[in-house]
């Protein structure tokens, strides 16, 4: 009983870090706590983030915020129609000295990874992202790298303008654990913006408070919170209910045109793990389920014309299946 008490302290410990990077990152970002928290969750997971909003949300700062408060490399990469693969990996450089090449790497080669509007560069690009998303390496020439560890994209893309976009693969958003929409400010906090950014002041300079090594360490640690098995067959349930809706929602049936991958699956049972760590607790809820769902979900559920037709949005459909599948299997 005293080595599961001491697990469970050395557990929370862990999880007082993360309150640390959320201390240091509120210096610079009023508000969006729900971004903050998701981009933590999948730091926590080793996953992808994709982020969509209208421009002057503060999703690079936020990015870059996040990026300061972490002992690790980081690049930014702003992608155009013109960017080339060898732009994003890296390429051969030829030395007329000796007559040989070497190999000139990336911006790709970091732990964390900015590509700013990633919609905006061509599927050669997105192709070259996708395998350092997904095998965490990148080939140039004839030579496999691998990439550093922890390996995380975060992307982000402006959902309104569709000039000069391209629409990413469906393979590619897949690898995405969370896409996370991001929405205006609250009153009060567009008050609190104003009264910060409105004067001319010095930048806050924010402080690395963990580095790679801990957050390794804490990534393996979510293998000990506890996910009972009930809550492992209510969340196929959930992503069963996307693929067969007439069975589990009949109320959406008629609006599914494509269901969600076993990858969702996973990432549904991690990031909830990981909402559960944040909050100091050593199992998960269903609270904490329901809390991931619409971010795992949003990007892998295909809605048909009749949805869009009516007005039915991906998010009400979401909603509708979180809302009519049971916990408990009748």
């Amino acid at each position: 009983m005293n080595d599961i008490k001491t697990e469970n302290e050395a557990l929370l410990t862990k999880a007082l870090l993360f309150d640390k990077i959320k201390t240091e990152i509120s210096k610079v970002i009023i508000g969006q706590s729900d971004l903050i928290d998701k981009l933590l969750m999948a730091l926590l997971c080793n996953g992808h983030v994709l982020i969509e909003g209208v421009p002057g949300l503060a999703k690079t700062l936020t990015i870059n915020s996040l990026a300061d408060t972490l002992h690790a490399s980081f690049k930014r990469l702003q992608f155009t129609p013109d960017l080339l693969p060898g732009d994003l990996t890296g390429t051969l450089i030829y030395s007329p000295k000796d007559g040989s090449f070497e190999t000139q790497r990336g911006p790709v080669f970091a732990n964390i990874v900015l590509a700013d509007e990633i919609n905006r560069a061509p599927a050669k690009v997105q192709s070259a992202l996708l395998e350092a998303m997904q095998e965490k390496q990148v080939t140039i020439g004839k030579e496999t790298l691998q990439l550093p560890k922890p390996f995380f994209v975060l992307a982000t893309q402006n959902p309104l303008e569709q000039e000069g976009t391209y629409e990413l693969p469906e393979a590619q958003v897949d690898r995405f654990m969370f896409k996370l929409n991001v929405e205006y400010p609250s009153f009060e906090e567009e008050h609190q913006i104003l009264q910060a950014m409105s004067k001319a002041k010095a930048d806050v300079k924010l402080e690395p408070v963990v580095d790679i090594a801990e957050i390794q360490d804490i990534q393996l640690s979510l293998d000990e919170i506890f996910l009972h098995e009930r809550l492992e067959k209510y969340i196929i349930r959930l992503i069963f209910a996307t693929r067969e809706p007439k069975k589990y929602v009949s109320e959406v049936a008629e609006y599914i045109k494509i269901g969600a991958s076993p990858r969702a699956t996973i990432f549904m049972a991690k990031a909830a793990k990981a909402k559960a760590f944040l909050q100091q607790r050593t199992y998960v809820t269903p609270e904490d389920i329901h809390a991931v769902a619409p971010d795992i979900l949003r990007h892998r559920v295909v809605v048909n014309y009749k949805a869009q037709s009516r007005g039915i949005s991906i998010e009400k459909v979401i909603d509708t299946i979180l809302k009519n599948v049971a916990l408990e299997e009748a």
